[in-house]
């Protein structure tokens, strides 16, 4: 029940998140990592078994703990709780807020198609939208910075999940919209490149997690079939570099 544990939680599972994270100073390590093991717990939940019976279950009990860790209660025995704990009641981070996370997974087990690009936004604003702002808000953003933050947040879930459309495509979830998907990259790009031009300070580790979006998203604009056929992802020198360039100019 460490920071070591979730930091190698987000190292297994998340690896991109997990560079973004070691780019931040140690003080902000300490806050993003449980968030992105919570996140990655919450995220894999509904994959671990195919019965959905038992996927809601544990999405249930994170709802549980949120709720617990409210009220002030003992963290429950859990190598991510604890730390989760110490960062939500540290950071001002409400239960009801993250449980928002939570419930947007249900999408995940019932793994119904997005009806409408409307709906997939939706989706998007409650997954990659809600975390971001938690994770800026736990490094103390300014509450006028949460629209612009939370958009980051959609735009750079937007661009993983064009990338991970193909495989949830063979695990029977066709996730993209049929109308709609390019107005909708052409927002986030909008939405990042009007984010770039504020200063966040304090918050810009967390908004780093969004590193790799506006080249997924440029990709995507310019050819729409490497999106069903996986050519998303880029190098993993051009990944390394892009990263490496923004931590030593202080970007994101």
């Amino acid at each position: 029940m460490t920071l070591a544990a979730c930091a190698e939680i987000v190292r297994r599972g998340d690896p991109d998140r997990f560079s973004a994270a070691m780019a931040a100073p140690v003080e902000a390590r300490a806050r993003l990592f449980p968030l992105y093991a919570f996140n990655l717990e919450i995220a894999r939940a509904p994959w671990v078994s195919g019965e959905p019976l038992v996927a809601k279950m544990r999405l249930q009990f994170w709802r549980d703990v949120l709720v617990e860790i409210d009220d002030g209660k003992p963290a429950r025995a859990h190598e991510v709780v604890k730390p989760l704990a110490e960062v939500m009641r540290s950071g001002g981070l409400p239960g009801d807020m993250l449980d928002r996370l939570v419930v947007a997974r249900w999408a995940d087990v019932d793994r119904e198609p997005f009806g409408s690009a409307d709906a997939l936004d939706a989706y998007l604003a409650e997954t990659g939208g809600t975390l971001m702002w938690a994770s800026a808000q736990a490094l103390g953003a300014q509450y006028i910075r949460e629209p612009a933050v939370r958009a980051v947040g959609k735009a750079a879930g937007l661009a993983m999940m064009l990338v991970a459309a193909p495989e949830l495509a063979r695990r029977g979830w066709h996730v993209l919209p049929q109308t709609g998907l390019e107005e909708m990259i052409a927002a986030a790009r909008a939405d990042i490149a009007a984010a770039r031009k504020i200063n966040f300070k304090l918050s810009i580790p967390a908004l780093r997690a969004a590193w790799r979006a506006d080249g997924i998203l440029a990709r995507a604009a310019a050819d729409h079939a490497a999106i069903r056929e996986g050519r998303l992802q880029g190098s993993e020198f051009s990944r390394r570099a892009g990263l490496g360039w923004k931590s030593l100019t202080g970007g994101w």
